[in-house]
């Protein structure tokens, strides 16, 4: 049997976009974030170990535009992984896998990681004086 008549699978046309493939990728994605971030935290480490110039290049990266964007993407991939890992542990024991709490989880996991995100940023940037 030649290659070209074997049937080929569905692909992605073939289904509907769900609410689970989107929290799938995004977990992939933060993971790798996470990942990133740990090799910033490295760099950050070492700087300290460099003495005073080094952390304070360091530093400055951290507190410019750019750095804080980053920091903040880091919670929010952080504290997403954590609570899309909650749900997962939660199916491990076979708790909601019906398609009402499936969906219902997700959500949740999506907004409790803005929610818990957004009041970590406000806690740092008003010094824990709210």
């Amino acid at each position: 049997m030649s290659a070209r008549t074997r049937p080929l699978s569905p692909h992605l046309g073939v289904y509907r976009w769900q609410i689970g493939n989107t929290l799938s990728i995004l977990h992939r994605i933060t993971g790798v974030a996470l990942g990133v971030g740990l090799l910033a935290l490295s760099v950050w480490l070492v700087s300290l170990a460099g003495g005073e110039e080094s952390y304070r290049a360091t530093a400055r990266f951290f507190a410019s535009p750019v750095g804080l964007v980053c920091l903040c993407g880091w919670t929010f991939s952080f504290l997403f992984h954590l609570f899309n890992g909650i749900r997962h542990l939660c199916w491990d024991v076979g708790l909601g896998f019906e398609r009402t709490p499936r969906h219902a989880s997700g959500w949740l996991a999506v907004l409790a990681a803005l929610c818990a995100t957004l009041a970590t940023w406000a806690l740092l940037w008003h010094g824990g004086r709210l």
